[in-house]
């Protein structure tokens, strides 16, 4: 029998859930909840699944084992612990949610009910990404000394206004950082370890009708000393492949999209050379630079393989709860050290209050 799939929320990043379901070998998509049964009808149709009305009744499913969560980011929360009360293991597309209280309904409800949850993080699942946290593991870089992610992406106008939740504070969470940058800041704080404090700026300015900011820069220092930069636009035309740097005393990693651009370190290893011929070869991938449907599904495809591992087995999630919410408190942290000037700390101590 398949592992069964509901999905909820039918817009745009749905269909990416729905291209990793199909293509996942032992799995199904069952059925598909709108809070607009219209979308719902329109996406069963292209997906070859079942519509439903009401979230209750795709719940009862016995056939579905697994939800996953494709609303808007501010709406993540009451479908995902429906899905754990009803005894789901539920996949959340980032953010998990947009406030730490909201993450940790959604962490607390898996928890009391018994239920896997993973945070959709697919850059984690990238094979260049992947051989720099071995080389990390293994200490090849020796002192971590700096760590720079960028995130220099370009979005129409006519992006944020194609959809009312855009660009909004209560729905979308934040701008660049939030919605685009998010996985860049999951995978720094992944490979630097833990941070300890931020001091950001942001601002809104190329884009109009949006609350939330679509430029960003915040200069990190991690738990271990190290230090280095979070940088996120929507406002940088055309827009540019994603990048990540990370520096040691022994070693100097660059990754570009999905390709590795600069891989030395000052004691080498048999496999050197065949990993940067491997992942020197252009991809092709501009991974949503300025196009937000440009993005591949095989990441989400690599995750949900990754979950339902941990369901068969009984381990963790690479990425579950608890590391989905690192993001959000570290995005959190930029937008309050960027409303009040000030140097911010890590942990937060409770979510911060936006300036009105």
């Amino acid at each position: 029998m398949p592992v069964g799939f509901g999905i909820v929320g039918c817009g745009m990043i749905a269909n990416f859930h729905a291209e990793a379901i199909a293509h996942l070998r032992g799995a199904k998509l069952i059925g598909c909840y709108s809070s607009t049964f219209a979308s719902a009808e329109k996406f069963a149709q292209e997906r070859n699944c079942i519509a439903y009305a009401e979230l209750e009744a795709m719940l009862a499913n016995p056939e579905i084992q697994i939800i996953t969560i494709c609303t808007p980011s501010g709406a993540h929360l009451d479908p995902a612990v429906a899905a754990a009360k009803a005894g789901k293991h539920v996949v959340v597309e980032k953010p998990l949610e947009i406030t730490l209280g909201r993450c940790d309904a959604i962490i607390a409800a898996c928890r009391r009910y018994g239920v896997k949850l993973c945070t959709i993080m697919p850059s984690r699942f990238g094979a260049a990404n992947q051989e720099l946290k071995k080389a990390l593991t293994e200490g090849r870089f020796g002192r971590l000394t700096l760590g720079d992610t960028y995130v220099k992406w370009w979005r129409t106008q006519a992006y944020y206004d194609s959809g009312g939740w855009r660009g909004t504070w209560d729905l979308d969470g934040g701008g660049a950082y939030m919605n685009q940058a998010i996985h860049n800041v999951d995978l720094l704080q992944w490979f630097m370890g833990d941070v300890a404090a931020v001091t950001a700026f942001t601002g809104t300015l190329a884009h109009e009708r949006i609350e939330v900011e679509d430029t960003g820069v915040a200069a990190i220092q991690f738990a271990n000393g190290a230090i280095g930069t979070m940088t996120a636009t929507t406002s940088a035309w055309p827009g540019f492949l994603k990048k990540t740097e990370i520096h040691g005393t022994e070693g100097s990693v660059i990754v570009e999209q999905d390709d590795i651009l600069f891989w030395e370190f000052l004691k080498k290893s048999p496999r050197d050379r065949s990993i940067q011929e491997k992942y020197a070869r252009k991809t092709g991938n501009t991974g949503g630079a300025s196009d937000p449907k440009a993005i591949s599904f095989q990441g989400h495809l690599n995750q949900f393989k990754d979950f339902i591992n941990a369901i068969q087995t009984g381990r963790k999630p690479l990425v579950d709860g608890e590391e989905g919410r690192k993001s959000v408190e570290i995005i959190l942290a930029i937008y309050k050290s960027a409303w009040t000037g000030k140097r911010v700390e890590l942990p937060l101590k409770a979510d911060p209050k936006r300036p009105r």
